[in-house]
């Protein structure tokens, strides 16, 4: 069975990440991808939170102007330990001091969404023009401690030099998770909870053929 939009507008996921798309697929949801890039800097006096609200919208607005007719989704998801942010790491010794600030220690995983498109299909809505929704989900994670050979195998393997933080919940570096507090998959790249909220209540809907 292939599940079809109940109209001709499509959702269109703002980014290349494949845990994104993963979800999205496992959870049913049908998308096509136009991925985007933009500078990730942060602003002066700009909290977490903001950062990664922000950086999703600005994701989801860059793809919404090439395709107004269309439902965007933007995401971004950042690590946050004692109020530094942790993005992707730049080289392996960045992600080594990422791993090592994590190493036996809880933090925070913000990952900010934007969901945007035209006007919602829903009854009685006074809205004429697109709409934007801006919000975001935050999830606590508790990292057991990791040695330097822990941390040296671990970046020699690859996997966290594409993540926020320097590592993957959902890959080798599950073995060193020993408490999730939250949406489980919002440390892996959207929270699908909320995202499902947020696409029901602009009115998208899914019908089977």
């Amino acid at each position: 069975m292939v599940q079809r939009l109940e109209s001709d507008s499509m959702l269109v996921l703002a980014s290349a990440s494949p845990r994104r798309q993963e979800l999205l697929r496992n959870a049913g949801i049908p998308f096509v991808v136009q991925p985007t890039d933009i500078p990730e800097v942060l602003e002066e006096g700009e909290a977490p939170r903001e950062f990664a609200e922000r950086l999703a919208r600005e994701k989801a607005l860059t793809v919404f102007r090439q395709r107004p007719d269309d439902f965007v989704l933007g995401a971004d998801t950042i690590v946050i330990v004692d109020g530094e942010i942790l993005g992707k790491p730049r080289d392996d010794a960045d992600a080594a001091r990422m791993l090592r600030r994590l190493s036996g220690r809880r933090h925070q995983v913000t990952t900010g969404v934007c969901l945007i498109g035209p006007k919602p299909r829903i009854e009685n809505s006074k809205l004429e023009s697109g709409f934007e929704d801006v919000r975001s989900e935050t999830t606590l994670v508790t990292m057991d401690n990791l040695t330097d050979d822990d941390i040296r195998s671990y970046i020699s393997s690859g996997e966290p030099m594409d993540k926020a933080g320097a590592y993957g919940i959902q890959g080798r570096a599950s073995r060193w998770i020993s408490g999730v507090e939250g949406d489980y998959f919002n440390v892996v790249g959207l929270p699908m909870s909320l995202v499902y909220k947020m696409l029901r209540e602009h009115g998208m809907d899914w019908t089977e053929t």
